[in-house]
């Protein structure tokens, strides 16, 4: 058994003491130099850690119409498109354009000569053109800033944020042409296409566009996107094939969205598809903003019917279940509205459920502004208060 003396073990306390407060010190000093750097930095992870407790908090809005100038009585009845932008309603009649505030009251009335009219709202302004006749015009709620009479008849046109118009034509040598406007009405940019180009969707702040092709690929349809540059000649990239029939095109960051009638998919920033699904029963709808993507698919036979909502390319699909048929989804502000017969459902791109209203069921559509939704009835609009 060793022998200690006393000295000894006086010595070897103290050192132990020493080595404690130096450990309490040292810990005490990490204590400090986290809260500092917790308080310097809170303005990044307080609203963070605040939307945490937000997220698990569903918000059941009451549903309340807005009286005063609402309803708004459309005359031509159930046959009328509305949109949505910068604060201001764009209601295309059969025969008139008519401009409202978000309160419903009356900016500006105008009628147009269209048969086939189609109205788009973007950045504040309103795209007004004649489908298969050659006239559009593109207009604020004080005037109209241009139009333009073709030589060409009108396939389709698109109208961006920034206040560029594409306008697709038909042609005598090719499958069509594109031409793209500026916000003044001068042209900056054609393009003429071999192959049938299905829709445009502008890009990078209005410097380019996707651009989405229809095309036969062994027996079936298939749908191909490029991306071009308005001060460039070629393309930057071109997809394979995607195997559906395109509807729609949305452009994002890292590539595009294409929105099919039997399926949908995603290409990336180097033209390959990232990722792809297929319906398992009719299409119903479908909205992509920044990225995020929701498609809502009915299937009557097996009385299924489902959102699935896209957080992203190369992700797979989320899938909501629902006990009746679908009617409009619409992706805004980070969310995606779903509506059905009786409720809109806002849920985020993790498949939370954030948001709900009861509505009745003469509803067959709606658009969203910042704090309202707009509902789209048989001869009339209603707007409802809407927090998410």
């Amino acid at each position: 058994m060793p022998m200690y003396d006393a000295e000894d073990i006086v010595e070897q306390k103290k050192r132990t003491k020493r080595k404690q407060r130096l450990i309490r010190l040292f810990v005490l000093l990490f204590l400090i130099g986290a809260g500092v750097g917790l308080y310097l930095t809170h303005e990044m992870w307080l609203p963070k850690l605040q939307g945490v407790g937000e997220k698990a908090i569903t918000i059941v809005n009451d549903g309340r119409l807005a009286e005063g100038n609402f309803p708004i009585e459309v005359s031509s009845g159930g046959d009328y498109q509305l949109e949505v932008s910068d604060g201001k309603l764009g209601l295309l009649s059969d025969s008139y354009i008519l401009f409202y505030n978000e309160e419903g009251g009356l900016i500006k009335k105008r009628q147009h000569a269209y048969t086939n009219a189609v109205l788009s709202m973007a950045g504040g302004r309103a795209l007004i053109y004649e489908s298969g006749g050659n006239e559009f015009s593109v207009e604020s709620s004080d005037s109209v800033l241009y139009k333009h009479k073709l030589e060409k008849n009108i396939m389709f046109a698109r109208l961006s944020s920034e206040g560029l118009t594409a306008v697709v034509t038909t042609s005598e040598n090719y499958d069509c042409e594109i031409l793209v406007y500026d916000k003044k009405g001068e042209v900056i940019y054609e393009r003429k296409c071999i192959e049938r180009v299905n829709d445009v969707a502008f890009k990078d702040h209005s410097r380019g566009c996707v651009i989405s092709y229809i095309y036969a690929e062994n027996g079936s349809l298939a749908t191909s996107v490029q991306e071009v540059s308005f001060t460039e000649d070629g393309e930057k990239w071109s997809s394979p094939g995607l195997d559906t029939l395109g509807l729609e095109v949305f452009s994002c960051d890292d590539g595009a969205f294409v929105l099919g009638i039997d399926a949908c998919g995603y290409v990336d920033e180097s033209g390959q598809i990232s990722s792809y699904y297929k319906y398992e029963g009719d299409f119903a709808g479908g909205d992509s903003s920044g990225g995020r993507s929701s498609v809502i698919i009915n299937n009557d036979d097996r009385r299924k019917y489902e959102a699935a909502i896209f957080a992203g390319g190369g992700m797979e699909p989320i899938i909501i279940g629902f006990d009746h048929p679908l009617l409009d989804t619409v992706v805004s502000d980070g969310l995606a509205y779903i509506m059905s017969k009786d409720t809109i459902l806002a849920y985020d791109f993790d498949g939370g459920l954030r948001s709900t209203v009861q509505i009745n069921d003469s509803y067959t559509g709606f658009v969203r502004s910042e704090d309202h939704i707009f509902l789209k009835g048989y001869g009339r609009i209603d707007r409802i208060d809407y927090d998410s």
